[in-house]
């Protein structure tokens, strides 16, 4: 029974009679085919890279048109260390198939920006994380490290410190390169017993600590919650040596108002520059205008 996919989901070709093209297209040039969690993988002489990808871009139900990686591997134990790993996507299958090389430190691998211009930068990229030379490549120079960086930071013999560390220079205003000093403090440590420090006495500790013979038992238990005496404290306790914001905020206006209030028209007066007269004050609650001394009381 067919099973139907969803509209959304991509279609696949199959991989059945994928390698039989293969071997059959690149003829001496492979070396070793797997077909390993549903990847092919082809191995190729390495002077005939170039050739490959450009047949396999080319040939007519293969069709594989883009490159969409180039990655290195480095396994120092082997006469040839490095593998040099081509990533194929074929736009109309929908389908990819992976092309390795074998290369040591000094033998270069041909370049395949004749095939595609892109692998331009993904070769740099391998020449500068792996050391890897490119034979034919236009400009074989370093993308990813900084300028005049050591050795090649993917290789498995490149130290995890590197050879240099970088650091701001206040005395020379600018940013200046050493080479890399641990401080002895920081490269001691127990692998055994990595959680080893001081030690800390919790309470409860002691019941884990053995009794000598004839140590007196622990009283027993009553059932009775202890009893504690509550005593009146009779410490005087000073007043908060401070006010908050809030506080000051809040009492000031209050204890201006107040202040206020206790004056007499005698001091409001003169506080304020004006003339006494012989108008009396009026009484809290009236609305007598003659009392105030308003226009009708004249």
């Amino acid at each position: 029974m067919t099973q139907k996919l969803a509209p959304h989901v991509p279609q696949t070709a199959s991989d059945e009679g994928v390698i039989e093209a293969v071997r059959g297209l690149l003829g001496e040039l492979v070396l070793d085919v797997k077909d390993h969690v549903g990847e092919i993988t082809v191995t190729v002489r390495r002077e005939g890279i170039a050739d490959a990808c450009r047949l396999l871009r080319d040939a007519p139900g293969l069709e594989y048109h883009m490159l969409a990686e180039i990655a290195g591997v480095d396994y120092p134990n082997r006469p040839e260390r490095f593998e040099v790993n081509y990533h194929l996507l074929s736009m109309t299958k929908n389908r990819r198939i992976r092309l390795k090389v074998l290369t040591d430190e000094v033998t270069p691998v041909p370049t395949v920006t004749t095939v595609w211009p892109v692998a331009g930068w993904l070769e740099r990229e391998v020449f500068d994380l792996y050391g890897i030379g490119f034979a034919g490549h236009p400009d074989l120079r370093r993308i990813l490290t900084d300028y005049g960086f050591e050795g090649h930071p993917l290789r498995k013999d490149f130290p995890m410190t590197g050879h240099l560390e970088m650091r701001y220079s206040e005395a020379e205003k600018r940013v200046v390169y050493e080479p890399v000093q641990l401080a002895q403090d920081f490269r001691a440590f127990d692998f055994l017993t990595p959680w080893a420090g001081p030690e800390y006495r919790l309470p409860g500790d002691e019941k884990a600590e053995p009794q000598a013979a004839g140590a007196p038992s622990p009283a027993p238990a009553t059932g009775q919650a202890p009893q504690v005496e509550a005593k009146a404290s009779t410490e005087k306790r000073d007043p908060k040596p401070y006010t908050t914001d809030n506080e000051d905020r809040a009492t000031a206006g209050a204890r201006n108002a107040k202040a206020e209030a206790l004056k007499s028209n005698e001091a409001k007066s003169a506080e304020a520059g004006g003339v006494k007269t012989d108008v009396p004050e009026p009484a809290p609650g009236s609305n007598n205008p003659a009392s105030q001394g308003g226009p009708e009381s004249q």
